[in-house]
């Protein structure tokens, strides 16, 4: 059981923490793949895949030859002095992931029980600040539980979706022109959705190259398989979603199946918090590690705190700017920023140095 857990672990907490700004309302899937057309959305969805494969893998074998469990150690032994790049990107992702899952939460509330948006994101940034004060061995099975759950709902939501419109996804599927630049769309999605700090705080399960490897390679299927669903039971709705706010809501009130409507919502709900907890709690170990060389230890009440601070920011930046606008123009950037910083370097002098370090026998 320990065996299977350190192959699965980093792959349910890695999903669980990326669905939330990667794919949870279907405006991420729509800015990245819709473009590209339907097949050509689905292909760029593999693409994002084999990439969180191939750098989840490389990223958890370096960590563990550097015993690298919180992002700040983990930069410092593969960037060197440069290591401030990533962690001021890296904040700034934080920001805006919890600014688009804070108004989608917010949004979720409003159209689920008629209440003030406000009120969404407040319960939030609550159950976030409570499992952050619990801290990590509370967090990894709350975060794999819930990965769990939201699986079998997207797999419902795929056959429902599939038994009601599936002649109207063959439809789309068949009349698809061929879309362009499905490769690099695919690239860009895994850029910036490679959130590795929020899953190194597990990596102390990994005891050899072989779980390290086989974890990172199964890290992207778990990761991209509710998405390929999900991005599916959209086609049936193609081309009008791409044009609502929060796709996931529209495809919902076509299926006129309430039970689901509400399970999904309450369970995306849920991914939220999975998100907004798993960053800010890569950021609280980042601070404590850093205490604990200072000799000092970063106090618990803190960790809700600091949580609490960095929401209130994030979630001023969705209600001054909008999730779309947000998503839009804010994950563009960063994408390259990550691909110049973390997997270039990564997949080449990190490699270099696992290597280096494997002749020294560790």
């Amino acid at each position: 059981m320990a065996a299977w857990r350190a192959y699965l672990l980093p792959g349910l907490i890695f999903q669980s923490v990326i669905i939330g700004g990667g794919y949870a309302t279907g405006r991420e899937l729509v800015e990245f793949f819709i473009p590209s057309g339907p097949v050509g959305g689905l292909l760029g969805i593999v693409v994002a895949g084999l990439v969180f494969s191939v750098v989840m893998a490389a990223a958890y074998e370096f960590a563990r030859v550097t015993r690298s469990f919180d992002y700040r150690t983990f930069c410092r032994h593969l960037l060197g002095p440069a290591w401030i790049l990533y962690e001021v990107a890296y904040i700034a992702l934080v920001i805006l992931i919890l600014a688009v899952v804070g108004s989608a939460a917010g949004e979720l509330v409003l159209t689920l029980l008629g209440i003030p948006a406000t009120a969404g994101t407040i319960a939030m940034m609550v159950l976030v600040g409570l499992l952050t004060f619990l801290g990590s061995a509370v967090i990894q099975k709350a975060l794999a539980f819930w990965s769990v759950l939201l699986y079998l709902v997207y797999i419902a939501l795929f056959i429902i979706t599939f038994i009601s419109f599936g002649d109207a996804i063959q439809h789309t599927l068949d009349a698809d022109q061929g879309g362009e630049n499905w490769l690099v769309n695919g690239v860009r999605y895994a850029g910036y959705n490679i959130n590795l700090p929020a899953v190194l705080f597990c990596m102390v399960l990994l005891t050899s190259r072989r779980q390290a490897i086989g974890a990172g390679l199964i890290t992207g299927a778990i990761a991209v398989v509710p998405a390929f669903m999900f991005y599916l039971a959209m086609m049936s709705q193609y081309p009008q979603i791409a044009e609502q706010p929060v796709p996931a809501l529209y495809l919902m009130a076509q299926l006129q199946t309430p039970w689901l409507q509400l399970l999904f919502q309450l369970v995306v709900f849920g991914t939220f918090v999975e998100t907004g907890t798993g960053l800010l709690h890569s950021i609280n170990e980042r601070i404590d590690v850093h205490a604990h060389e200072t000799g000092h230890q970063l106090p618990r009440f803190a960790r809700p705190l600091i949580a609490g601070g960095l929401l209130l920011v994030s979630v001023y930046g969705a209600t001054a700017i909008g999730i779309v606008d947000l998503i839009a123009k804010g994950y563009g950037f960063l994408t390259w920023v990550f691909i110049a910083i973390l997997i270039l370097p990564l997949l080449t002098l990190g490699i270099w140095k696992i290597h280096r370090l494997s002749l020294q026998g560790n």
